[in-house]
């Protein structure tokens, strides 16, 4: 039942055109790799866009419904351009602005007459690019090119079409993204970290011409981010720390008055415009779970939407009023929903199997309260469990539809997914805890719920592993080094292996969150480093290793891996890689399935569940 899992069709929450909202694009995983799909929900058509053998991950539609863009890498490496095509297919995908060099994505925001401003990185640091797609295809109706045509003698012509014209708005040494454009195209906003620290960013509004309008900035340790311009006017939504968990306010940067809207609710908050502008709809994160509720701006009334318990991945609110959330639970696979339980869209294909449920642990640690989800197998405790640490580390584990902790719980492991210091959902003190040491502060409280859940008769102490991936895997290998005496065995994906190494390599945006995180570069804080480093700790490790790498990811690169599997061989440990053609993960069904059969096997042998 495990593969199933794995291998049934699933959907994100379609994107839809702001002028034409029955225009749809999503990704979908029925063809057995995530790809775009366009979707005309008036008419209920959908059709593949994209069929790449390492799939697709980034996808958006431009506000008139026109256009379909999407972002071509290269082996799932992350480095590519913005592609586009015409929504109804009456051309081929081409460029969108074809003299800009490929590059790591930064952001993509729309405006109107075929206006967008997208983000570029490379190693000399961040750009911001005007694109103007209407213009150019203006000059291209002047000429005559309307007619569309497949023949191979017209395929010079058919590749020139709408290819936009690009102007440089930004450039910053330091890590930014694109925001959104207004609705009168007069204003572009974006974040920044220009005063240096990428993990708490500012917000800025440009004019067309690149000159300043208005600086946003809390200060540091509190970030700001743009969650968009309303549809309506130039009202820009932000999102804030102000009160010491993320929220979000109004700002006018015209006139420079902020509204903060004055919430009155517990947990972290985000939030989209309804299409009219007169109420914001919030999506509320508390204790692994999410609630959704609409903000009459007007009355400022907040009203909580019936939705079922567990996660709302993501939810759009649509011209017609309704409400559409991509909505899971431990049990229940992901659906697009209405909130009245109605499927909007599915993919082709058979359900997949219902999945492991969690039960809630409390836990006290060294930095407060520590809050961790527990899925059981199907006997008696003690159990031998499989501490499952999420990526990020700016995220944390849900109560969501999790395949690969179904896996192991039908081989007979309990699973803990803690979130650790380090983790969002519970407050930017918790989230920003792991600053004064990263690695061994999350590792502190992992280390806690283990002990809480032995001595409580939960959890067999003599067969507990560690495992995850990206954070996750990294903290594995780090957890293997310096608490050896508590791990039976390591699974760690696409993991940070050599920090020093992998900062060498990675993408630059990664090496300014690094910065931000450590404060400085291995150059400037080498102690810091070296104390957070997993090959620090090669000689201390005891605990069986299996790491699963990709050969181009740019996040945690390759050479990085093989140096530290080179280290635990050469001491004799024992050390078994898999190694796969893609980059941080995989989009391929059964690429995945191969990976949670080899973890699977991996622990079967060095730790056995009977």
């Amino acid at each position: 039942m495990w593969e199933e899992r794995f291998r049934t069709p699933r959907m994100t929450l379609p994107q839809w055109a702001l002028h034409a909202p029955q225009k749809c694009v999503l990704k979908s995983s029925e063809s057995g790799t995530w790809e775009v799909y366009a979707w005309d929900a008036a008419a209920g058509t959908r059709r593949q866009v994209t069929s790449r053998p390492h799939g697709t991950y980034l996808t958006a539609v431009d506000p008139s419904g026109a256009e379909i863009w999407w972002f071509a890498d290269q082996d799932g490496d992350e480095f590519g351009i913005w592609m586009t095509e015409p929504f109804d297919r009456s051309g081929p995908p081409v460029p969108a602005a074809p003299e800009l060099a490929p590059g790591y994505p930064a952001g993509l925001g729309f405006g109107p007459a075929g206006m967008a401003l997208a983000g570029r990185v490379d190693d000399a640091g961040t750009q911001l690019w005007l694109i103007d797609r209407k213009g150019d295809r203006q000059q291209s109706d002047r000429k005559g090119d309307q007619q569309q045509s497949h023949r191979k003698g017209d395929q010079q012509q058919s590749d020139r079409r709408g290819e936009g014209t690009a102007t440089l708005v930004y450039f910053s040494r330091e890590d930014a993204a694109a925001g959104a454009i207004s609705p009168d195209g007069r204003l572009l906003a974006f974040s920044h970290s220009e005063h240096g620290d990428s993990r708490h960013p500012a917000v800025r509004v440009l004019r067309l011409d690149g000159s300043t309008l208005a600086d946003l900035w809390d200060g540091p340790g509190k970030g700001l981010a743009v969650e968009g311009f309303s549809p309506v006017d130039n009202r820009l939504l932000v999102g804030h720390e102000r009160q010491g968990r993320p929220s979000v306010l109004i700002w006018d940067p015209d006139t420079g008055v902020t509204d903060e809207l004055g919430l009155d609710l517990p947990g972290e908050v985000d939030a989209s415009w309804y299409p009219d502008g007169r109420a914001l709809l919030l999506s509320h994160q508390v204790r692994a779970r999410t609630e959704l509720y609409r903000y009459d701006l007007t009355a400022r009334r907040l009203q909580r939407l019936d939705t079922p318990p567990g996660v709302i991945a993501a939810a759009t609110a649509r011209p017609d009023g309704a409400v559409w959330l991509s909505f899971s639970s431990g049990v229940q696979p992901p659906q697009v929903l209405d909130l009245d339980g109605t499927v909007v869209v599915a993919p082709a294909g058979p359900t997949p199997p219902p999945g492991a449920g969690f039960v809630d642990v409390d836990v006290p640690g060294p930095g407060g309260t520590i809050h961790a989800l527990l899925a059981r197998p199907g006997r008696q405790p003690p159990y031998p469990a499989v501490f499952l640490l999420h990526g990020g580390p700016e995220a944390h584990d849900q109560d969501s539809y999790a395949p690969d902790v179904s896996a192991l719980v039908d081989a007979g492991y309990a699973v803990v997914c803690v979130n650790y210091r380090g983790s969002t959902g519970y407050g930017t003190a918790w989230r920003d805890a792991l600053e004064a040491a990263p690695g061994n502060t999350e590792l502190e409280d992992v280390a806690a719920v283990r002990a809480a859940l032995v001595a409580n008769g939960g959890v067999d102490g003599q067969r507990t592993a560690l495992a995850g991936a990206s954070w996750g895997g990294y903290l594995t290998l780090l957890g293997l080094g310096i608490q050896p005496e508590l791990w039976a065995a390591g699974s760690a994906a696409v993991p940070v292996a050599d920090y020093v190494a992998a900062y060498e390599d990675e993408m630059e945006a990664l090496r300014a969150f690094d910065r931000a995180l450590f404060g400085g570069s291995p150059a400037e804080v080498p102690d810091a480093y070296r104390k957070a480093n997993p090959i620090t700790y090669a000689e201390s490790v005891r605990a069986p290793v299996l790491i699963l790498a990709g050969d181009n990811d740019p996040r945690c690169p390759i050479r990085q891996v093989e140096r530290y599997v080179e280290q635990l061989r050469g001491i004799g440990r024992t050390v078994e890689i898999y190694r796969f053609d893609a980059g941080h993960g995989s989009l391929v069904l059964e690429e995945r399935v191969r990976q949670m059969r080899a973890e699977l096997d991996f622990l079967a042998r060095q730790m056995p569940p009977d």
